[in-house]
């Protein structure tokens, strides 16, 4: 295994990550998330800029894999996450990716802060449409029981994912420096989302206890952008 990925704050925005993109063959890889806290009107010219102007740098820097953007309109919380295909292609882009993610947070209108995460589990049902949202589920657990938490996610929690209406695809990003964790669940639609509130929240119950983490926090956020590439990490 890699050395743990280390948390980089930029500006106190706040925050981690969300859906994920993945890698088409398996294996350990990595996600940058940058999390901005926007002005809700420039929210609509951040999305532009980033499927117009960010996806297209991206795509000429070694090792990237895909690129996925949530937004709280009400809130202004956004956050981009990046995929690469190894801990040393994510890090080596990060000098190339300042100045696009200064400029980002300009048109955006706010701070950022960055994130480094692996990405322990990556499964998907289907490809998502156009008008899908996320449920993103923020955890902290023993760094020592990590890998056990891991294996109640992929047996425990995606199996019932994949009886809810609607369901699109889950992630889990980790932390192991830290415990950190970050779950999201992406589903077709608005409506899809609201109707497993009431059973997700019982489910995200038993399995956090289950796998020894506490919840710290659990959002809902549109799927702007999603360029993903078909992931299988479960």
């Amino acid at each position: 295994m890699p050395d743990p990925v280390r948390r980089r704050t930029v500006g106190p925005a706040g925050g981690a990550t969300g859906a994920l993109p993945g890698s088409e063959g398996g294996g350990v890889v990595f996600a940058r998330s940058t999390t901005v806290q926007a002005q809700p009107e420039s929210i609509d010219d951040g999305i532009a800029h980033l499927r117009d102007t960010v996806l297209p740098q991206l795509q000429e820097i070694d090792g990237f894999i895909g690129l996925s953007l949530l937004v709280d309109r009400e809130s202004g919380r956004c956050i981009a996450a990046s995929a690469w295909q190894s801990e040393d292609a994510m890090r080596a882009s990060a000098d190339q990716l300042r100045t696009v993610r200064e400029r980002a947070a300009e048109i955006f209108g706010g701070s950022l802060q960055i994130d480094e995460w692996e990405i322990a589990v990556l499964h998907r049902d289907h490809t998502s449409r156009p008008g899908a949202w996320v449920r993103a589920t923020w955890v902290r657990g023993d760094p020592a029981r990590l890998d056990q938490a891991i294996d109640v996610y992929k047996m425990a929690l995606l199996p019932a994912l994949e009886e809810f209406d609607g369901f699109c695809s889950a992630s889990l990003l980790v932390n192991r420096g830290s415990g950190l964790g970050v779950s999201s669940v992406t589903f077709d639609s608005r409506e899809a989302l609201d109707g497993s509130r009431d059973r997700g929240t019982t489910l995200r119950e038993s399995i956090s206890r289950d796998a020894g983490v506490e919840v710290m926090e659990v959002r809902e956020f549109e799927l702007a952008l999603a360029h993903l590439r078909v992931p299988e990490l479960a």
